[in-house]
């Protein structure tokens, strides 16, 4: 600490310095962690849509409702007719003047499966399986884009594990100079400290708390850093969410998150110190 206090601008810019490096996974991993919480309040249970051809007849529409009941993976079956949908899409904003000015009902009869899993092999097998059936023209899994977003979140937290790598090794090498240029300055007083018996180990603990200190301290700047910037981001998005009818905001980072950066932090602080201490300190020698 009072190593700290004889030089406070130095200090904070460098926690600053280390606090914005860390900001740039930090701010990747919670926003990611977001994502993947809505779109996991989005993916319920998996469901197929199947469409009918245009000349299936009741007696076709009994045939593929018997099988498709029948089939292994299917939990329940909605016949969904043409009417109806035309009826629920005039129901839809701004769709019924739309509507009105078609003379014939373009959409076709249509099941919706609900799968009895939300598994994506499960949801593979049944597409194919009843794109078998006759009188079927489409089938279209509903969890398809889910699948797609979670591909996306994968690509995602290797792209963050990648940055957050890059900036530990440029983080350690920030707190390695700063040690260094800390042994250089005090080297008539580790000189004399050693005349008079002290040992390395001794003399280099102070260096390792200031490191994992100076540390903490930049991981407590990328928190603020991060959270502030939920709190701004939030004012638009709640705006934006109000106009497709949700609530959904990013979520601040938790308790846990924060605790976890602030020790990795301190042991990317102590790791630059111990590199540092074991490169220079161990060179100086009572003259």
């Amino acid at each position: 600490m009072r190593r700290l206090a004889a030089s406070p601008f130095a200090s904070l810019l460098n926690a600053l310095v280390i606090g914005i490096a860390l900001a740039l996974p930090l701010g990747g991993y919670v926003l990611l962690a977001n994502l993947q919480q809505f779109a996991r309040g989005l993916a319920t249970d998996g469901q197929i849509s199947v469409f009918l051809a245009p000349e299936a007849s009741k007696s076709d529409i009994a045939e593929i409702d018997r099988r498709l009941r029948g089939t292994p993976g299917a939990a329940r079956v909605e016949f969904v007719g043409r009417e109806q949908a035309l009826a629920g899409l005039k129901r839809a904003p701004g769709m019924a003047e739309v509507m009105a000015t078609l003379r014939d009902n373009p959409l076709p009869d249509a099941f919706v499966v609900t799968l009895a899993a939300s598994e994506p092999e499960l949801s593979r097998r049944l597409e194919q399986e009843i794109k078998g059936f006759p009188r079927v023209a489409h089938v279209q899994a509903d969890s398809a884009w889910v699948q797609r977003v979670s591909g996306l979140l994968r690509f995602g937290r290797t792209a963050v594990a990648l940055m957050a790598t890059l900036l530990s090794f440029a983080l350690v090498a920030v707190t390695f100079n700063t040690i260094r240029l800390q042994i250089m300055t005090q080297r008539d007083e580790i000189e004399v400290s050693k005349l008079i018996g002290a040992t390395n180990a001794y003399i280099r603990r102070p260096f390792f708390y200031l490191g994992a200190f100076q540390g903490m301290l930049g991981g407590l700047a990328a928190c603020v850093i991060v959270d502030l910037a939920i709190v701004v981001l939030n004012r638009d998005l709640a705006g934006l969410a109000t106009l497709y009818g949700s609530d959904w905001i990013l979520q601040l980072l938790g308790l846990t998150d924060g605790l976890a950066v602030l020790a990795f932090a301190a042991a990317l602080g102590w790791l630059g110190t111990f590199v540092s201490v074991s490169k220079h300190l161990y060179k100086i020698e009572p003259r």
